[in-house]
């Protein structure tokens, strides 16, 4: 018997954990909850209104923790949390898995709505399992012999105006210049599955040139995106999500004015990607970023 209940919330991805204190969960209710995680790729739990304390915590239990960014500065006095403010300029609405330009990206990914807007401001998350599964079989052929170049040294931040806030937030951001080569379709280390491994990060493909990469990778793009792929979390004030970093997208949309957005996030350590030749990722450019995978 288990002590909550785990209602999917999508029809492809997404589900909520209702009547579980993340603060309190036994070693075997955490089994059970890391399986419905590999299951539904990410998982929302409302209210639970966590400090930053408790979210470093129930992160934890997903196993080591990396440093709050590469580039980007912590939270004050919290190495491993990073501020996801939706600053007017600086708003990252752009499809992406998190951290993908490193050596080995984040395992998964917890959020925490600390001031939420009373509109828009939700997340959107992208199962890129589905995504794989859906192409035809010949493009899904040629998915598996591609590979990606992904880098922090574009324009990640979509901003509504070129302003100096915008503008000091890219040099921070490409401070130090990250290229890694990853296999377009990723093979999920605990589950076996296929999945799309592109998003924003990834800028090029080896062996194209830049108008061939960008055509093939808005192709693939194109059906990670599909409406009936996505799960949409609307937040409330006190909510935590965590999402499986290896296999989905997420998208935050720029819909809510000047309202305020602040949420939280902390990063689990993750592996070398892994092809379906069995091949690892290899670094470009860049070292193999020790500061933030995982953290000290």
């Amino acid at each position: 018997m288990t002590d909550f209940d785990i209602r999917k919330a999508g029809g492809r991805l997404g589900a909520e954990v209702v009547g579980l204190d993340v603060r309190e969960i036994s070693d075997p209710l955490f089994a059970e909850l890391n399986a419905a995680l590999l299951e539904h790729k990410a998982l929302v739990f409302r209210g639970q209104h966590l400090d930053d304390a408790g979210q470093l915590a129930f992160a934890a239990r997903f196993g080591p923790l990396t440093g709050a960014h590469p580039t980007v500065p912590s939270a004050e006095d919290q190495p491993r949390i990073l501020k996801v403010d939706g600053d007017e300029g600086i708003r990252a609405n752009n499809w992406h898995t998190d951290v993908t330009f490193v050596h080995t990206p984040p395992k998964a990914s917890t959020l925490r709505g600390v001031v939420v807007p009373p509109y828009g401001g939700n997340t959107l998350i992208a199962n890129s399992a589905t995504a794989y599964t859906d192409l035809p079989g010949p493009l899904r052929e040629l998915a598996d012999r591609l590979w990606a170049v992904h880098t922090n040294d574009y324009d990640y931040v979509q901003p509504q105006f070129d302003n100096e806030q915008r503008q000091e937030h890219r040099k921070v951001f490409t401070s130090t210049t990250y290229r890694t080569a990853h296999p377009v379709v990723r093979v999920h280390p605990e589950t076996g599955e296929r999945g799309l491994f592109i998003g924003g990060f990834a800028q090029s493909i080896v062996g194209l040139s830049t108008r061939e990469s960008r055509a093939v990778l808005e192709l693939l793009q194109h059906y990670v995106t599909r409406p009936e792929n996505i799960f949409r979390v609307q937040w409330q004030p006190g909510d935590l999500v965590v999402f499986d970093n290896r296999i989905t997208q997420h998208y935050a949309p720029d819909d809510y004015g000047d309202l305020p957005r602040h949420l939280r996030r902390v990063t689990v350590a993750g592996d070398v990607p892994v092809g379906v030749d069995g091949r690892e990722s290899r670094i470009i450019e860049g070292d193999r970023a020790a500061h933030y995978t995982p953290a000290a």
